[in-house]
Parts: structure tokens; sequence; C-alpha cells
């Protein structure tokens, strides 16, 4: 097991009450479980987000914490949270990187897998 290792995963749901097709408004909630499967405990300092359309434009967004925290989470511990994002089409994809710092001061990136945001029935 690696000393700094973080678990992520995602759920994603279309906001039909938050959406608005007519005039290209489609929102989606994301959220995301982090659980530190490591053997220290490791504090969550920023977000890097890419969000891409079903045009292929990409929106990136960066800041310090998630939804205006930075947890810190020993080892077996999680955090979960919701947020949401816009799109212009009724499909896109989000992907990241989490900024960590281990508590003897190592700083690594942990990467959060493509998920799709996709109002049903819009694939076949």
């Amino acid at each position: 097991m690696n000393s700094h290792e973080i678990r992520i995963s995602v759920r994603t749901q279309y906001l039909p009450e938050q959406s608005d097709p007519d005039n290209r408004q489609f929102a989606f909630a994301y959220t995301v479980t982090i659980r530190n499967i490591g053997t220290t405990p490791v504090q969550l300092i920023a977000r890097h987000w890419h969000i891409t359309d079903g045009d292929n434009a990409v929106q990136e967004v960066r800041g310090l914490g998630i939804v205006g925290q930075q947890p810190l989470l020993r080892t077996g511990e999680q955090f979960e949270y919701t947020s949401w994002a816009t799109l212009p089409t009724p499909a896109g994809t989000m992907r990241g990187e989490y900024f960590c710092v281990t508590e003897d001061a190592h700083f690594f990136q942990a990467p959060i897998a493509e998920f799709a945001l996709v109002m049903p029935r819009t694939l076949h």
C-alpha cells in the first residue's frame, strides 16, 4: 500500500429543474467520494477540472479547496461532497485532479478519472 493514496469515485445526475434546454443550459450534479486508502493522513488543498461539452469546448476550473473546505483525511476516512456544472449541450465530460499534501509535507496530485454528464434519453 502506498503511504499517500486516495480513491475517488463520482456519481452524476441530470438536474431538469435547473436546466433550460431551449436556451442551451443543461445542469448536472456530481457527487464525489474521496477515501484515504494510504497509510498517512492526507489533506486536499486545491482542485483542477477540465469540463468538456458536446461541441468539444473545454472550460478549466481551478481553485483552493473543494466546496469551501480543505478536508484532512486520516487513513480509512472519506469525504463526500456534491457540486454542479452547467453545459451548453445535453452531454459532456469532466476530468481533473486534486492537489494534496501529506502530514509530512509531501505534495502529490490525485487524478480524477473522466466521467460523463448526460441528459437522460440523449444517447442511443
